[in-house]
């Protein structure tokens, strides 16, 4: 884990990079699901300064990425506790967020913790990936972006059907990506896509060194 003068620094940058208020509603919302995770399970980590870098600086990363600041419409599929969609909706209000997963109770914390912190560009949709992107959400979003959730080949399924023609997907991987990549091209084709490249996550953070956005173009 990385020292504490390490997450402190970090805590600095995000104040100057996002402002005061910002930074604090971003932390607020770390310690409100590690306070809640002593009664619902909503991540593995237990740690803040892991937590942070794990979950805050990972979720984050996707910053470094032009698409992400052209989209005016986000989809998190598999949003679990709210990572990285509530993040980033907190990061980004002027851009609509829908926060999907297939477990409803997770998406009632995401809820609650949204009214509490006052996060009102993000909505929760209690539905199966596979089922909401043949249906209403069907090619919807300017962006759809899905960390720690599956494989590449099933989020490849999973995704694509969200993001609009000219639009992009966005995967949150490790270092162990290529094999999945080459694995999920077919799929990626079949999408009417293609890969468009791979972007180093670059958080200054050892322990997510090595973790990758993946980009496809639809």
């Amino acid at each position: 884990m990385s020292s504490p003068t390490s997450v402190e620094k970090y805590i600095e940058d995000l104040k100057q990079a996002h402002g005061i208020e910002t930074a604090e509603k971003l932390l607020s919302y770390i310690d409100m699901v590690l306070e809640r995770n002593e009664h619902i399970n909503l991540t593995a980590i237990r740690d803040r300064d892991e937590a942070i870098v794990k979950h805050l600086a990972d979720s984050l990363s996707v910053l470094e990425v032009p698409e992400f600041w052209d989209a005016k419409t986000v989809i998190d599929v598999g949003t679990g506790a709210g990572f990285p969609g509530a993040l980033l909706a907190i990061t980004c209000p002027s851009k609509h967020f829908v926060l999907l997963d297939s477990t409803r109770k997770r998406l009632r914390v995401i809820d609650e913790f949204a009214e509490t912190l006052g996060i009102d560009n993000l909505e929760t949709v209690h539905a199966r990936a596979e089922e909401a992107g043949r249906q209403e959400y069907a090619e919807k979003f300017d962006i759809c972006v899905s960390r720690a959730v599956a494989d590449l080949s099933k989020l490849i399924r999973w995704c694509l059907p969200f993001v609009r023609k000219g639009g992009t997907f966005i995967s949150y991987k490790g270092d162990n990506y290529a094999a999945e990549l080459e694995s999920a091209l077919p799929a990626v084709k079949k999408q009417g896509a293609s890969f468009d490249r791979a972007v180093p996550a670059d958080t200054g953070f050892s322990e997510i060194d090595g973790h990758t956005l993946l980009i496809f173009k639809k």
